[in-house]
């Protein structure tokens, strides 16, 4: 076995080749699950919220066709898939509170194609997650949060002030999803949407001016049932191992 390392890795004793940094996966067994036919799809949701984690949140603005503005929070499925376009996907579920199911962010989103993606951070968590209230459609949720709309560039949809890292987006396309126990009932809605201008706040940028410093950021994330999380540090580098250590492992 190679005795190479890398210059960044999370355990500085790991070398080329060892595999796993201890055995203790050996003395646990898997448990199989058929998530394709769940008895209740309720326990998918459960399962996955808590296992892949931490995830990213959306806080999202939109406005109506007859220029109401609404905000609310996307807490379970959000994240950037491309870069060139910038592409962002937002899994929007069927609301519960309401007998047509509908969320007025999603409609919102269907009838004028825009939106603002805002990144939520610890100081304005609580007015945040306020905006998840089941209020009515028209209902302005900056008004109930008392957070502060500020105008965007490219779409209508202002974005949140609070915020320290904005994203103006137009709809490229959604894609519904229907119930595996009654297929005439959409359960949910991919809406798949692209970047076309952000605002950033000037002090939480790092020094190139062209990357975020987390530390400042300071962005919360989701986590199982209704728990969050912070981040603590900076992080740890790791390096991408170089092509040419493929060949320097001894079998």
């Amino acid at each position: 076995m190679s005795s190479e390392k890398l210059e960044h890795q999370f355990d500085p004793n790991w070398v080329i080749g060892q595999g796993a940094t201890n055995d203790d996966w050996k003395n646990h067994k898997k448990i199989d699950i058929d998530i394709e036919n769940a008895e209740d799809y309720r326990e998918n949701y459960r399962l996955f919220i808590s296992g892949i984690v931490p995830r990213p949140v959306a806080f999202i603005s939109t406005i109506d066709d007859q220029g109401n503005q609404n905000l609310a929070p996307a807490f379970s499925f959000f994240n950037i898939v491309s870069s060139n376009p910038p592409v962002f996907t937002i899994g929007i579920s069927k609301n519960a509170s309401r007998d047509d199911g509908t969320k007025d962010t999603l409609e919102n989103i269907l009838q004028t194609k825009e939106l603002t993606i805002n990144i939520i951070s610890e100081w304005f968590i609580d007015a945040a997650n306020y905006t998840s209230i089941p209020s009515k459609a028209g209902v302005d949720e900056f008004k109930l949060s008392n957070l502060t709309p500020s105008p965007s560039k490219k779409v209508k949809a202002p974005h949140v002030a609070e915020s320290a890292f904005s994203i103006e987006a137009k709809l490229l396309s959604t894609n519904e999803w229907k119930s595996k126990h009654n297929p005439e009932q959409t359960s949910g809605t991919l809406v798949i949407v692209e970047g076309v201008h952000s605002w950033v706040r000037e002090d939480i940028l790092n020094k190139d001016r062209k990357t975020i410093d987390i530390s400042k950021l300071k962005p919360v994330g989701r986590l199982g049932a209704i728990n969050y999380t912070t981040i603590q540090d900076n992080g740890y580098p790791i390096t991408r191992p170089d092509p040419g250590y493929a060949f320097t492992t001894e079998k």
